[in-house]
């Protein structure tokens, strides 16, 4: 994946730019995931993407890599968390939102960066993670009202475009 070239310290840009594109990086690395041999149908694809990319998902998955994270990562983390610019979705709580916005912007940061091994790396945790929650006798379900709000096909209003708690 290609990047434009930003100049400067990329500390100057706002939480919410990073999160921005953070958001595409984390979402595009997650359909990739999803896509796995390619020959499933797309419903069943946008089900397995959407397991990684809602907002409470991203909240656990940001717990469990932040002491993995360097200083500059957690910091951008931070920022990115305690950004209170926007509007929450309806079917995300805040705490959770907020968290999924930190992830992204690492996500963001290191994109804009050219650190793409990098995020490919921290990408692939947030995957194992994943896998390592379904598999967990304790695991919570993922078929819950944020999903199936998230799950919804063009004909009932939703989709992948329509990101109402799939953060």
């Amino acid at each position: 994946m290609t990047r434009p070239a930003v100049e400067g310290d990329l500390r100057g840009l706002s939480t919410g730019a990073l999160a921005y594109v953070g958001d595409a990086v984390y979402e595009l690395h997650a359909r990739l995931h999803a896509l796995g041999d390619g020959q499933g149908h797309s419903g069943a694809m946008h089900r397995r993407a959407v397991r990684l990319v809602k907002a409470t998902y991203q909240a656990e998955a940001a717990r469990r890599l932040l002491p993995e994270l360097t200083e500059e990562e957690a910091a951008v983390f931070r920022r990115g968390r305690n950004n209170t610019a926007g509007s929450l979705p309806k079917h995300a709580d805040p705490v959770a939102y907020r968290a999924a916005t930190g992830l992204e912007a690492v996500f963001g940061y290191l994109f804009l960066k050219g650190e793409t091994a990098r995020v490919d790396l921290l990408m692939d945790r947030v995957i194992a993670l994943a896998e390592e929650i379904e598999t967990s006798p304790a695991a919570t379900p993922v078929d819950d009202e944020e999903s199936r709000s998230a799950e919804c096909g063009p004909e009932d209003g939703g989709g992948p475009s329509e990101r109402n708690g799939t953060r």
